[in-house]
């Protein structure tokens, strides 16, 4: 699993290589060094699980067109979560913050774009801009509702369950294969207990139980559900 995140990072990162200037550049690669890459980790499983080329699971030579799935899903997740917090915060309101929010702005916006460009032409790119407008209009509800009452809560943790949907679809489709309801199902439980925040990889329930061996029980009636559903 730790094979899996750390090839995830390597492509994010390589997706932002030629970003200037320095300080805008280094600032992404320490957000992606620091992150989480349980929704890259989870689209490399889901793509494993569901590969009806090989059912036992493909080997530890990670394909690279599914790697180059796994980055995009991780670049938007990166891009959105520092949108949401940057709205939590305003750096704005304080003079000595401006400059740091406006460079965390920029870095929000090229992270959500190069994870697009990473997910252009394929079956899970409408899924990707679904995900990013429901993120728009929770922010903007969640503006509108008295901040820390339930309702903005949830809708914070909407970000979360729709990108490891995102996820689990982009995985599938790297395969040209549907994502299974029992994926979709495993999404939605592990986005239930990360709430706002996703744990390390290694501390997931992917690691202790992968995607792709589950997979083995399905039933073959278990993979109906299409690429492009929402």
């Amino acid at each position: 699993m730790m094979e899996q995140a750390d090839s995830c990072r390597r492509a994010a990162l390589e997706a932002v290589t030629d970003v200037e200037p320095p300080a805008l550049h280094e600032f992404i690669e320490s957000t992606l060094e620091s992150a989480s890459m349980l929704p890259g980790a989870l689209t490399l499983e889901s793509a494993r699980a569901v590969d009806s080329s090989d059912p036992i699971g493909r080997d530890d030579a990670l394909d690279d067109g599914i790697v180059t799935h796994a980055a995009g899903v991780q670049l938007i997740y990166e891009g959105l979560r520092l949108t949401r917090s940057l709205a939590r915060e305003e750096p704005w309101s304080d003079a000595e913050t401006d400059a740091d929010g406006d460079l965390e702005v920029l870095a929000a916006d090229i992270l959500v774009a190069r994870g697009f460009y990473l997910l252009a032409r394929t079956d899970a790119a409408d899924k990707a801009v679904r995900t990013v407008q429901a993120f728009g209009r929770d922010q903007t509800h969640r503006l509108e509702s008295r901040e820390g009452s339930d309702p903005a809560v949830t809708r914070d943790t909407n970000l979360e369950r729709d990108v490891l949907e995102l996820a689990v679809r982009a995985g599938a489709a790297a395969v040209d294969e549907g994502p299974s309801p029992s994926l979709l199902e495993t999404a939605d439980e592990i986005a239930a207990a990360a709430g706002t925040s996703f744990p390390a990889v290694e501390r997931s329930a992917i690691a202790a139980d992968p995607l792709s061996e589950r997979s083995l029980e399905e039933s073959p009636t278990d993979r109906a559900t299409s690429v492009t559903d929402s």
